[in-house]
C-alpha cells in the first residue's frame, strides 16, 4: 500500500527507457498514456526498461502529452485503421507490411479503442455505432505486428453490441495462435480508489502462462478509499495549474453550501433542477463525496457537480484536475499540461476522465513480466 502511494505522489519521473532488457510495446488509441504508464512501472519494478515502438491516437493535443511524458516514443497522430487497414485473417496489405517493417518486433500490444458507442450513457446508437468497429482493429493489429501479449480494455456492454465485436475479434485473435480470455475487471478489487468496472480481454501467444490464469489472479487487492489518493491534496496554499478547481455557477454554489450547511451527501431534490426533479435514481447527481467511501467512476464530467458525485468532501467546490488524476491512479510526476492543453482545462478533462488508469496494467505486468523473456 505504501508504495502505490509512493507512486502517486512522486514528482519525479523514473527513467523507465535506461533500464536494460526493455519491453516491446505498442500502444493503440493510447490516450494520454495510462495503459503506458503502468506498464512501464511494472517493467520497472524487476528491473526492465520499456520501449514504445509505435503510439496512436488521432487527437493532436493528447498525442503531444504522451509524447511529452514519452519523449522516446514513436508516437503517430492518425487513425489507427490507417495503419491496419487490412481484413481481419486476410493477408497483410502493402501498408500494413510496411508499418510491420518500420515497428518490428512487439512484446504486447495494447489498447483502449473508443467506448462511446458502447456506453450505456449513449441512448441512440448504443450496440450499433460504427465507432465500435474500432475495437477489431485491435486483432488486426496482433494478426500484423504478432506480439506475445495483446491487452483490449473498454466497457462492459461491449459484450452486448450488435455485430458482436467481442466475440469477432477473440475468433480472429485464436485462429492467429492466441490463447484469449476476457473478464469484468473491478478496479476497486486491484486498489483503484473508485468504483470503475471494465471489460478486459487478455490474449498470449508463446508463452508459458494462460490468459485466464491471469485474470483469475487478477482479482483481490486492497480497496481504497478517497481520502488514501487525494487527503494530502486537500489543503494547498495557493493552487495554480491542475490544482485550481472549475468555477461554479451560482445556483450550483447554492447548492454546494446548503449540502456542507446541512451535513449532507446527497441534494435534497427541491434543490435540484427541474429537470432532475421528480422519481429517480440519480442520487450521485449533484452529489458530495465521502472521505472513507471510493470515488464513484472518473468521467470527463469530474468537474461538473451536474455529472456525479463530484463535489469535495470537505471543501465547497468540485474535484480539481489533480485530484481526479490521482483517482485515476496516474502519479503526480504525469505531465498533462504539454503543447496547447496547457491552457485547456476541457483537454484535461478528456484526458483524464478517458484514460485507463495505470493500475490494470501494473498488475496484468506484475503477472506477466516473469514470463516475458
Amino acid at each position: 500500500m505504501k508504495d502505490d502511494h509512493r507512486f502517486l505522489a512522486s514528482k519525479v519521473r523514473p527513467d523507465y527507457e535506461q533500464a536494460s532488457n526493455p519491453i516491446l510495446v505498442a500502444d493503440l488509441f493510447s490516450g494520454c498514456g495510462g495503459l503506458t504508464v503502468g506498464l512501464a512501472e511494472a517493467a520497472r519494478a524487476v528491473g526492465r526498461g520499456i520501449y514504445v515502438a509505435l503510439a496512436v491516437d488521432f487527437d493532436t493535443e493528447i498525442s503531444k502529452v504522451y509524447a511529452a511524458n514519452f519523449p522516446k516514443a514513436r508516437v503517430e497522430t492518425c487513425g489507427v485503421e490507417e495503419i491496419f487497414d487490412g481484413g481481419l485473417g486476410e493477408p497483410l496489405t502493402p501498408n500494413e507490411q510496411e508499418w510491420c517493417r518500420r515497428v518490428g518486433p512487439i512484446d504486447v500490444l495494447q489498447g483502449g479503442p473508443p467506448c462511446q458507442g458502447h456506453s450505456d450513457l449513449n441512448n441512440h446508437t448504443r450496440r450499433n455505432d460504427p465507432r465500435n468497429e474500432f475495437y477489431e482493429r485491435m486483432a488486426r493489429a496482433a494478426e500484423v505486428l504478432r506480439p506475445h501479449v495483446v491487452i483490449i480494455e473498454n466497457v462492459p456492454p461491449v459484450r452486448n453490441d450488435r455485430g458482436q465485436v467481442v466475440d469477432r475479434a477473440t475468433k480472429a485473435l485464436e485462429a492467429a495462435g492466441y490463447s484469449v480470455a476476457d473478464a469484468v475487471v473491478s478496479f476497486l478489487g486491484i486498489g483503484v480508489p473508485q468504483r470503475r468496472r471494465r471489460h478486459t480481454v487478455l490474449a498470449t501467444r508463446d508463452l508459458d502462462i494462460d490468459a485466464g490464469e491471469v485474470l483469475e489472479n487478477l482479482v483481490g487487492g486492497p480497496e481504497r478509499d478517497l481520502r488514501w489518493a487525494i487527503g494530502d491534496l486537500e489543503d494547498i496554499d495557493e493552487p495554480e495549474g491542475l490544482d485550481v478547481p472549475s468555477r461554479i455557477s451560482p445556483a450550483n454554489a447554492s447548492r454546494i453550501d446548503w449540502m456542507f450547511e446541512n451535513n449532507a451527501y446527497d441534494l435534497d431534490n427541491s434543490k435540484r433542477p427541474v429537470c432532475h426533479q421528480g422519481d429517480h435514481s440519480y442520487l450521485s447527481m449533484y452529489g458530495r463525496l465521502r472521505w472513507n467511501e471510493p470515488a464513484q467512476t472518473m468521467t470527463s464530467g469530474y468537474g461538473s457537480m451536474g455529472q456525479g458525485r463530484y463535489v469535495h468532501p470537505s471543501q465547497p467546490r468540485t474535484l480539481t484536475p489533480h485530484e481526479a488524476a490521482r483517482i485515476q491512479f496516474f502519479p503526480d510526476w504525469f505531465d498533462f499540461t504539454a503543447g496547447a492543453a496547457l491552457m485547456k482545462r476541457g483537454t484535461w478533462a478528456t484526458m483524464i476522465g478517458n484514460a485507463v488508469p495505470p493500475k490494470l496494467t501494473i498488475e496484468l505486468g506484475r503477472l506477466l513480466m516473469p514470463h516475458l523473456r
